[in-house]
């Protein structure tokens, strides 16, 4: 699909992959329209990118209809809003789990429920949803937010194939952890110092890249992970207990457990 001359609704936009993605598809004369609950953050993106803002609080269900009301028609849907509830399960509050069913795998589906409406009517668009290496791999401390990302995956990949033949274009996209961007900036613990960034993570702009890629290219989907990560992906789709076994081998767990135990002790057990 041609960007240039398009319009794409981006959820989440306040945050660092958001605006990488806004700043990527503007950087190829796409207006975009910035959607998050951050207005002063919002605001300074829309000056730098020439977008438009739309205040949107997607854990209120009737958040996400008037959100999709105030962008009206658009060509690209890029639904990456999304939040890391890191815990035991045992220790998730009733109203956590229903936030992050909301705003992770609620919200995306309706926005495509009303986007591909009118797709289909254009026979033209796509739609890009962002799950996780974790909507691949089981995580430590992550079965929240794993389920959400599986299901947000597995909803992408149905459908791609019922929108096919009406022209409409679907993606999804698995980042591993990124750096300067997410939980990961708001973490205590991190890998050891010794271990060079570009093994253990990736930069919000390479997922921009990804985005427009499999927008242009009309991509299923697209993990945006260092060679190690992935390995353990395609490793985990043969076997998912042999995949957790080699986490802990290796002492990924540990991190995983750090990273939870140290955003709740701070108070951001939600993100």
């Amino acid at each position: 699909m041609r960007l240039a001359g398009t319009t794409a609704l981006i959820t989440g936009a306040s945050g660092g992959i958001g605006r990488a993605i806004a700043r990527a598809l503007a950087a190829r004369r796409v207006r975009v329209l910035l959607a998050g609950r951050d207005r002063a953050a919002l605001s300074a993106l829309a000056e730098e990118v020439g977008g438009r803002i739309i205040t949107a609080d997607l854990g209120e269900r009737d958040g996400v209809i008037e959100m999709m009301k105030q962008a009206g028609p658009v060509d690209i849907v890029v639904a990456n809003a999304g939040v890391f509830a890191p815990a035991l399960v045992t220790h998730h509050p009733l109203d956590v789990i229903d936030t992050c069913l909301d705003v992770n795998l609620r919200a995306p589906m309706v926005m495509a429920r009303l986007a591909a409406e009118e797709m289909i009517a254009a026979g033209r668009g796509h739609i890009v949803f962002m799950s996780s290496v974790g909507g691949t791999v089981p995580i430590a401390r992550a079965a929240l937010y794993n389920a959400t990302k599986y299901g947000l995956r597995g909803f992408a990949h149905a459908v791609r194939a019922d929108l096919a033949p009406y022209g409409v274009g679907v993606s999804v996209i698995c980042p591993s952890v990124i750096r300067d961007a997410g939980m990961i900036t708001r973490s205590p613990v991190r890998p050891p110092a010794w271990v060079p960034a570009r093994v253990w993570s990736r930069s919000p702009e390479q997922v921009a890249q990804a985005v427009c890629r499999a927008v242009r290219h009309d991509i299923a989907e697209i993990m945006v992970a260092p060679w190690p990560i992935r390995f353990v992906a395609g490793l985990s789709g043969l076997s998912p207990a042999l995949a957790v076994r080699l986490q802990r081998l290796v002492g990924a767990d540990r991190i995983a457990h750090g990273v939870a135990d140290g955003l709740v002790r701070r108070g951001t057990s939600t993100l």
